[in-house]
């Protein structure tokens, strides 16, 4: 699959004196090491593959000296390969299962620039912040690695022709053909219900596959549950798998703030905090806090960190654990529908590297998000019909003027009012 990190990869690669050991971290299953291993294969001459977790013995490599040098020795003897400091990518993979090997980036930073080294981690989040050992901060690039975006769901189906349009479209803001809208509209419905996990999507597109879409999707739900029962600690797992559990309920309500009562009876921040803040740090959900500030052309946005919304790091997860099939969408309760839509909303926002932040106002007027654009705060709103009718983006339209508001709906391109109408499928641009 042709996924958007390889351009950002090869540009890594392409730094020359610049270039750090990169740090690739993201959920499970989002094809990190498929990634690289195909980045390996297409600009190298070999690639030497070290999976932390998968072959525990190679741990034993950085017990003692995690100098450059002598650990590139120990590697070429453990596989029977040479390493060129040109010629080889060097990938090491889970690095949450091995401190040593983190703290030994500091070292290829400085002692070994010329080396091509890119880490991999599911739990990276959850590492750096129980090691004993400190990150080496300054000397490693990090980079965040998300499930297929709509874009490149659409390459991977083989219908890469209509994202030519898509983007002039969005780019003028002039509506794109009704026979492309409907078609786009319809293949916007199909990943929503498939997501963008690497393996869902390849049994998705292949009849053969011994593993249907909900097989897929149940697979990796299952391997969450299992990430947290290792790696949690064991006074707050449970916890942490309720709080993972009530994600899809919190959406499903009118009001999608994150409310600790829906967990379990009793339920209350102090109790839950750490177990949302474990799954917000493994990419499982991502967090959306609150804006509070009052002046939202400033450089420093301040959150309230009390009221907050969640969503699944892959609407295809979400529609799976809300039961959503293209069977049971026409009776679907509207409320749990609308969650369904921001879900995947705030995936295409948080793949483009946008904070999550939301508005409110005293009079319950809210816009689901906030988005940066050259350095004015620009309000988005989610609608999952045709009917864009707003309250609440009228509201902060008036109260703050910004130069224009966004409207992701089911409506083509347009621009009126103020108001910026992006089709639902095109998301994945702003």
């Amino acid at each position: 699959m042709k996924r958007k990190i390889s351009e950002f990869l090869l540009q890594w690669k392409d730094s020359g004196s610049l270039r750090v050991p990169l740090l690739l971290h993201g959920a499970r299953h989002v094809g990190k090491t498929y990634a690289l291993k195909k980045f390996g294969k297409e600009h190298y001459a070999s690639t030497v593959y070290l999976n932390f977790e998968e072959n525990p013995a190679l741990i034993e490599l950085f017990e003692d000296s995690i100098e450059p040098k002598k650990l590139i020795a120990k590697i070429e003897s453990f596989f029977n390969v040479r390493v060129s400091p040109a010629g080889t990518l060097i990938i090491f993979d889970e690095l949450q299962c091995c401190s040593r090997a983190l703290t030994s980036l500091k070292y290829f930073c400085d002692n070994a620039p010329e080396y091509n080294l890119i880490c991999a981690s599911s739990l990276f989040g959850i590492h750096t912040s129980k090691t004993d050992h400190s990150f080496p901060v300054g000397k490693v690039t990090t980079k965040a690695m998300f499930p297929l975006d709509f874009e490149e769901f659409l390459w991977a189906s083989d219908k890469a022709v209509f994202t030519d349009a898509v983007k002039e479209s969005f780019s003028s803001g002039a509506p794109i053909s009704k026979i492309l809208h409907e078609g786009l509209m319809h293949l916007f419905r199909e990943y929503l219900l498939v997501g963008g996990m690497p393996l869902v999507v390849s049994s998705y597109l292949n009849s053969d596959s011994s593993l249907t879409v909900r097989d897929a999707q149940k697979l990796i739900v299952d391997s969450f549950i299992s990430d947290i029962s290792k790696y949690a600690e064991k006074a707050l797992c449970t916890r942490t798998i309720d709080a993972f559990n009530s994600v899809s309920l919190q959406l499903a309500k009118p009001n999608k703030k994150f409310q600790y009562r829906l967990i379990t009876k009793g339920a209350r921040a102090s109790l839950y905090s750490e177990s949302i803040d474990f799954l917000s740090r493994t990419g499982i959900v991502l967090r959306c806090d609150k804006s509070d500030a009052q002046d939202f052309s400033s450089e420093v946005v301040n959150a309230e960190l009390s009221s907050f919304k969640l969503y699944l790091c892959d609407v295809g997860l979400m529609s799976f654990l809300s039961n959503l099939t293209a069977e049971t969408w026409r009776i679907f309760d509207a409320s749990h529908l609308d969650g369904i839509f921001e879900n995947y909303v705030a995936n295409a926002l948080a793949a483009n590297e946008h904070e999550l932040l939301y508005w409110e106002s005293e009079s319950k007027a809210k816009t689901q998000f906030l988005v940066r654009h050259g350095g004015k705060t620009i309000p988005l709103e989610v609608k999952a019909g045709d009917n864009t009718r707003s309250y609440s983006l009228s509201s902060y339209l008036k109260k703050f003027n910004p130069e224009y508001g966004i409207r992701i709906s089911g409506r083509n391109f347009g621009f009126g009012n103020g108001v910026k109408s992006v089709p639902l499928y095109a998301a994945y641009l702003v």
